[in-house]
């Protein structure tokens, strides 16, 4: 329900110039790969910027925590715990509900998982059914 609109919102402040982003994991008691693929994907682009930018993960928990590790996230994000967050970051912002259809859910998935790959190499090994499977299934497996 969340990574569409996470997605979208950091299309829109990557759009608006934004070079520090900021995940607050404190009511999130468990993510999937499609979730912290999207957040790869912003944290790669940030620190493809000149001169790099910083993506922020808050508050993550033992289960939260210990998945960022195993998918390689804190390679490319910088880990805070919640005090930290506000004074490094500023704003806060909520996510909208929008829903997304089918065929865009398949490609966020993918791509979510494309970019956890591009992460770390050794997801490769870990998401290549999922990511194969899913452009088979759509009809777009030229990728």
């Amino acid at each position: 329900m969340n990574t569409g609109p996470l997605r979208d919102f950091f299309s829109m402040m990557l759009a608006q110039g934004r070079t520090r982003l900021a995940v607050d994991f404190r009511n999130c008691m468990s993510v999937d790969s499609t979730f912290l693929g999207i957040v790869a994907g912003a944290a790669l682009e940030l620190a493809d910027l000149d001169p790099p930018g910083e993506m922020i993960l808050s508050s993550m928990g033992p289960r939260n925590g210990e998945l960022v590790r195993n998918l390689g996230l804190d390679k490319i994000a910088t880990i805070v715990d919640s005090l930290e967050i506000q004074a490094r970051v500023g704003a806060e912002t909520s996510l909208g509900t929008d829903r997304i259809d089918k065929d865009e859910r398949v490609r966020m998935i993918v791509e979510a998982h494309k970019k956890l790959v591009k992460c770390d190499e050794a997801n490769a090994e870990r998401f290549q059914d999922v990511i194969a499977f899913l452009q088979k299934r759509s009809g777009w497996d030229r990728d």
